[in-house]
């Protein structure tokens, strides 16, 4: 099976790669200015993954291209690499699988508060990747399962993470590349996965205090583990399909 797995940045595609154990099998050099650098995740599982660039537009971008691009259709695609964490749900160093895929500030602010897109009748503000095979991945990993924030801007007061915190309760994480790849998958019909590896606390910026290199480690460290189980997944899923 083939799955894409998108990073924003070239560390974050490092952590992933090096989770194979062994140098990529080809590096893709694709006509749109990226890099398909092609592992194997472990049994059958065959991963492409690329630096996207950062926030929710270069990764639908980048990912949409990618899924058009592919002579056979990718069967998962994940949305991996380090964030923020609330510190209510998970340490700095933990791991989180996203229960659903929420982009959190588009809408309209007004007097009476945010409305989000779908409040206002415009589509969605939430992917929700397989729970299945995120439970499954969480069990393999030791992660949290929560939802996962998808922002345009890095939260760094505490004011907007105690906002943030109660719009969305039992939020994990933050990022900013998810709901751009679970909305580009969406289009091609392939599902979504996000993980993402703590490497601050959600609210005031103390540079000092993040642990990136750690968090890249956790990161490896996840997908070394979940070869396996997204191929368990697919085969159970091809069972269900043909019966």
């Amino acid at each position: 099976m083939q799955v894409l797995i998108a990073t924003a940045v070239e560390s974050e595609r490092q952590a992933v790669t090096r989770a194979s154990g062994a140098e990529p099998l080809a590096v893709v050099p694709l006509p749109f200015g990226v890099d398909l650098h092609r592992v194997r995740l472990g049994g059958d599982v065959t991963a492409d993954v690329v630096v996207v660039g950062v926030g929710g537009a270069a990764a639908a971008a980048a990912v949409g291209s990618v899924l058009a691009w592919a002579d056979e259709p990718y069967d998962l695609a994940v949305s991996a690499g380090i964030g923020g964490g609330f510190r209510e749900q998970v340490p700095v160093g933990g791991l989180v699988v996203a229960s659903s895929i929420v982009v959190v500030d588009l809408g309209a602010q007004t007097t009476a508060g945010f409305s989000d897109m779908a409040e206002l009748g415009f589509g969605v503000v939430a992917h929700q990747p397989p729970p299945e095979l995120a439970r499954a991945v969480v069990a393999a990993t030791g992660g949290v399962y929560a939802p996962v924030l998808s922002v345009s801007t890095v939260t760094g007061t505490e004011e907007r993470r105690a906002e943030l915190a109660a719009r969305h309760r039992g939020a994990a994480a933050e990022a900013m590349e998810g709901f751009g790849v679970a909305t580009a998958a969406a289009l091609h019909g392939v599902p979504t996965l996000e993980i993402r590896a703590v490497s601050n606390p959600v609210g005031p910026r103390d540079r000092e205090a993040w642990r990136i290199e750690d968090a890249l480690d956790a990161l490896s460290a996840a997908f070394a583990a979940v070869g396996p189980v997204i191929e368990d997944w697919h085969q159970q899923r091809e069972q269900r399909e043909a019966s």
